[in-house]
C-alpha cells in the first residue's frame, strides 16, 4: 500500500498570498515622496520593502505546505 504524506499545512496557508496582493495592489496608496528612508523616496523603499516581505511569505508558505 502506498501511504501519501500530506504536508504540514492545508490549504489556508495561501491565504497569505493576499497580503502581498493588498500590498501593491493601489498605487496612490504609496505614489508619494515623503516620508524618505534614508534620502530614499517612500515610493522605492516601499516597493522594496514589498518584496521583501513577499519573499518571506513565500518561504514560509513553501515550508509550511511542502510535501515531507
Amino acid at each position: 500500500m502506498n501511504s501519501v504524506k500530506k504536508g504540514r499545512g492545508g490549504r489556508g496557508w495561501y491565504l497569505l498570498f493576499v497580503i502581498v496582493f493588498a500590498m501593491v495592489l493601489w498605487p496612490p496608496f504609496y505614489n508619494k515622496i515623503e516620508p524618505t528612508l534614508a534620502g530614499i523616496p517612500f515610493f522605492y523603499w516601499y516597493q522594496m520593502l514589498c518584496v521583501l516581505v513577499s519573499a518571506v511569505i513565500t518561504a514560509i508558505i513553501y515550508l509550511r505546505t511542502r510535501e515531507s
